[in-house]
């Protein structure tokens, strides 16, 4: 037991650390925290904090054993249910091109290493043997797709690494796919002048001190979200908050109170703007063209679950909402359904994505729909199969899948039936696929797997905010060490 000045002087002399070190508050939330802090009251008085050497060395070199030791556990869902090698290149302050490596599986994300790719970038051999050193590092055999940037280097690349490897296939990014969709509508002549609109009233209102505090004061007010730079969708959720926000801009723009803003610039172009009902339909109709994009872009931009198997559907319901819009007027929906049919087939309508939806059990009974155009996605899964199965072995899984279709033997059961919405898609086939052993084994490598490297670009602040710190002085080698503790400390704390 301690008095209560000897409990503050500890407590004190850690808070004097962090202000001293400029360290994040936030970082005391970190369950490594409190284990040192018990580690450090064990051992006693007179222990000695491990010195720069030590921090940067030898405790590095033993803190990566142990997490190596940790990512290797997950090697068996590697082998059980396949992986994704998911792969981003960025710039950091220096204008290096680094281009950072992950393996996703069921069981969560491991990082791998980061790359110093500057010379190699535009060379897509290059980028292949790049991209072989990893796929051999994770295990040829374990390898059911890699997820690239888009670009054309990129592309190519992927595709000389699946003629090496005849069992991969290469994938773009979904989430980067549907954002240059988004990118294309929101450069429409129509959407960009909406937006342009939207955007002068957000930067009236957060320009003035008079109109940000009279909002503020609504009952019930929320933050009117403004757009990113690089984030296309954000221009399409910024309109969706500001139709939100209707009423309470045109109650202030016609208040007796305003009237102290009529000397102000821009005030009478802001207020035409938000008592113009047009203004306000059309925002309402491209927030609802735009909205099952975005729920797709949510969707494949998580690593909570494996998104591959709803990415086709998605689109698909995406472009059946523009058309339902619009009352099949073909005027009006077919600049929005041209920009998403040539992202559609060029990017997103892949083997694995149409194998995917087929072997969804969400869409089990809709896989003949509309959807479904000259047996594409029936092709999907020979095209899949084909991959993993003798000639023989895929004549089994057609037959199989037809059952699978029309809800035969297991998959009929009413359990089956019922958890088919509810169940994650690889678990699903575990319980209800044991009577056809390989179509289940190719529905679980198949469905396991994401859409989209979004997890690397997650890791690219980690990496720049470990790197750009002077005093770490570490060279790249080192460096790629810390990046690969913390990242795949925080991927196993999330």
């Amino acid at each position: 037991m301690q008095t209560k000045e000897r409990l503050h002087g500890v407590d004190k002399a850690i808070a004097m650390w962090f202000y001293d070190a400029c360290i994040p508050i936030n970082a005391s939330n970190s369950p490594y925290f409190q284990i040192a802090v018990d580690k450090i009251a064990d051992i006693g008085h007179g222990y000695k904090a491990p010195n720069y050497h030590a921090l940067r060395v030898n405790l590095l070199k033993d803190a990566k054993t142990d997490v190596s030791l940790l990512i290797d556990s997950f090697r068996s869902n590697w082998i059980e249910s396949g992986c994704t090698i998911m792969s981003d290149g960025w710039r950091d302050i220096r204008q290096r091109h680094l281009i950072n490596f992950l393996v996703y599986c069921e069981k969560g994300i491991s990082f791998l290493k980061s790359v110093d790719a500057s010379n190699i970038t535009n060379n897509s051999v290059n980028l292949c043997n790049l991209f072989a050193e990893i796929v051999e590092m994770v295990g040829s055999n374990n390898v059911v797709q890699i997820v690239t940037d888009n670009a054309a280097n990129y592309k190519r690349a992927g595709e000389l690494l699946c003629e090496k490897y005849p069992s991969m296939t290469w994938s773009p990014c979904a989430a980067h796919c549907v954002n240059l969709i988004m990118k294309d509508v929101s450069e429409l002549e129509n959407v960009k002048s909406l937006i342009t609109l939207a955007s002068r009233v957000t930067v009236f209102i957060y320009n003035h001190k008079w109109p940000l505090h009279w909002l503020r004061q609504r009952p019930g007010w929320t933050e009117i979200i403004r757009p990113g730079g690089t984030r296309f969708g954000t221009s399409f959720i910024a309109l969706k908050s500001l139709v939100d926000h209707k009423e309470d801009l045109q109650v202030m723009v016609i208040s007796s109170e305003f009237k102290k803003m009529l000397k102000v610039g821009n005030v009478y172009e802001c207020k035409s703007i938000v008592m113009k009902e047009e203004f306000w339909n059309n925002c309402l109709i491209t927030v609802k063209v735009m909205t099952p994009l975005l729920r797709l872009l949510r969707m494949c931009d998580t690593d909570e679950k494996p998104s591959m198997g709803y990415v086709y559907d998605g689109v698909c319901r995406a472009r059946k909402g523009i058309e339902a819009l619009f009352k099949g007027k073909e005027s009006s929906y077919k600049p929005y359904t041209d920009i998403l049919d040539r992202h559609w087939e060029n990017m997103l309508s892949t083997s694995i994505h149409r194998a995917a939806y087929c072997l969804n059990p969400t869409f089990q009974c809709d896989i003949d729909r509309t959807c479904n155009k000259e047996n594409r996605v029936i092709h999907g899964v020979n095209d899949m199969a084909e991959k993993f199965f003798s000639p023989i072995e895929v004549l089994d899984i057609s037959r199989d899948l037809g059952k699978f279709r029309d809800a035969q033997g297991t998959f009929g059961r009413t359990m089956a039936v019922v958890s088919r919405k509810v169940t994650q898609l690889a678990e699903w086939w575990r319980l209800f696929g044991g009577e056809f052993p390989l179509l289940q084994k190719l529905a679980i490598r198949v469905l396991s797997q994401t859409a989209s490297s979004s997890g690397c670009e997650r890791n690219w602040t980690v990496f720049e905010r470990i790197h750009t710190k002077r005093r770490n002085r570490l060279e790249h080698q080192r460096l790629n060490d810390l990046v690969f503790v913390h990242y795949n400390l925080r991927l196993q704390n999330r």
